[in-house]
């Protein structure tokens, strides 16, 4: 623990405007809380409207000068970014484990995760390009080029807090944008310090900054209603990003929105079942459940549905809960009391409906917001568990008899950002992966994240995507020039 207590004290928790550590305007602070025990572990400075246009000041004083900034500068800075994150793994993955809960393990995969989208966006820099080309009917020439949108406000979640930032800082500067970044309320350590980093790889001052609140409305609201301001990105739940749309529409502004999921995983009978588990665990139980991409809903034939269910319920019930940055823990906290009552109040109604419990179902006692790792099967028909986002570890089953009956499960949702199946069938991986609403499809693979594809839901699960060579397109606005033939 004394090596934690050393990190936080050379944590920067001050606000970060145009490239120093200040304080606030009205002088607030919040705590943040270690989920493990309930503790604070830091207090941080609290921004408001002042504040939030003291860094709109900043990032506009210097868009002009930064979109100028040779591509191969921007570069640089980038891939030196991520050499610092990378060589600081220990430092950032110990901090997230502090203020979010998960597991050492976890975190340092965050923080490899997190650094390649400063690598992959420091190598797009370079690859903006445009078009030249002669009009089909021969009465001019149409130029085509790219520029950068503008200001940019980024709101970010709680569940990956190096690497949602990452995943839109990234591409930002690479387009020559400026950015102001509003961090989650329980987790805005991580961010504060990976300012720091980014400014000693060269970034100048004013390029970004990061606006730790305990208020968002109070420093969101100036910065959509500013004129300046050009484009709004968040990840986040659906009913904060519908908001966040409505205010953006006031200024027209570039929105990209990765939102809520509800994530089907699919085991037809013709799966290999060692495998299916093995992905289930990843999809399921990856930073204890609290991800978007987690899967949500587990639709298994019922030809296998016990067999898979068996070995399943064995994986899950063979977690170690405990604090992540204790040696042998495979489960961290749930990020906050909030949390998880809301996930215990999911699996309360399944089982009062009919859900046959195999494993888990409560609320571990003791300090910390711990949730045991849990299985239910023979969910009802309507349950709010296989209709709303669980964000949590629970894994809720359900069976299938046909391929289209699966199908019309999986699509039965609001909600289209990821999906998972296993077949050995590749007409069927085929013909399955066509027919799924969803931005992202994993076939046999539990883990679909990387750093060059594109990242994004369809339906309410968002609009645009983050990551691959589509990602720089979102900062991005398109000029077309006539010339004379």
């Amino acid at each position: 623990m004394s090596s934690i207590a050393h990190l936080l004290s050379t944590v920067p928790t001050r606000l970060w405007i145009d490239g120093a550590d200040t304080d606030p305007v009205d002088g607030g602070h919040f705590s943040v809380v270690n989920p493990a025990t309930g503790a604070v572990v830091a207090e941080v400075a609290d921004a408001r409207g002042k504040d939030a246009i003291r860094a709109l000041d900043a990032a506009c004083r210097v868009q002009d000068e930064w979109a100028a900034t040779a591509p191969r500068e921007r570069s640089r800075i980038l891939r030196r970014g991520w050499e610092l994150v990378t060589e600081r793994t220990e430092d950032l993955a110990l901090l997230m484990t502090v203020e979010m809960g998960k597991t050492l393990a976890e975190s340092r995969g965050e923080v490899a995760y997190g650094a390649e989208f400063l690598r992959w966006f420091s190598e797009e820099a370079v690859r903006i390009g445009g078009r030249y080309t002669t009009a089909p009917a021969g009465t001019g020439r149409i130029l085509v080029t790219k520029a950068p949108v503008g200001p940019c406000l980024a709101v970010t979640p709680w569940n990956f807090p190096l690497a949602m930032g990452t995943r839109k800082i990234g591409p930002a500067l690479a387009a020559g944008c400026t950015m102001i970044v509003k961090p989650a309320e329980d987790t805005p350590l991580t961010m504060l310090l990976l300012a720091e980093i980014l400014a000693e790889a060269g970034l100048p001052a004013g390029v970004l900054s990061v606006l730790p609140t305990s208020d968002a409305a109070a420093v969101t609201e100036p910065l959509l209603t500013d004129p300046r301001l050009r484009k709004v990105t968040f990840t986040g739940s659906t009913r904060v990003g519908k908001l966040l749309i409505e205010q953006s529409a006031q200024q027209v502004l570039r929105t990209s929105m990765e939102l809520g999921g509800n994530a089907p995983f699919i085991v037809f009978d013709d799966a290999d079942l060692d495998d299916a588990v093995t992905g289930a665990m990843a999809a399921k139980m990856r930073n204890g459940g609290e991800a978007c991409t987690a899967a949500n809903r587990f639709l298994v034939h019922n030809a296998v549905r016990e067999e898979f269910t068996a070995e399943l319920t064995e994986r899950i019930a063979a977690l170690r809960v405990g604090p992540g940055y204790e040696e042998g823990s495979d489960l961290g906290p749930l990020i906050n009391e909030r949390q998880r009552g809301a996930v215990s109040a999911l699996v309360d109604d399944a089982v009062a409906a009919g859900a046959r419990v195999r494993t888990g179902g409560h609320i571990v006692d003791g300090p910390g917001y711990f949730f045991e790792p849990t299985v239910l099967d023979e969910i009802p028909a309507g349950s709010r568990i296989v209709r709303e986002e669980i964000f949590g570890p629970i894994a809720a089953i359900t069976g299938f008899d046909t391929e289209a009956e699966a199908i019309a499960a999986a699509n039965d949702t609001e909600y289209g950002l990821a999906a998972y199946f296993y077949t050995r069938d590749l007409d069927r991986a085929l013909r399955v992966a066509a027919a799924l609403e969803s931005g992202m499809v994993g076939v046999n693979r539990g883990v679909i994240s990387d750093p060059a594809a594109p990242f994004g839901g369809v339906k309410q699960s968002g609009l645009g995507s983050e990551g691959g060579t589509e990602g720089i397109e979102e900062y991005l606005s398109t000029k077309y020039i006539a010339l004379s033939a």
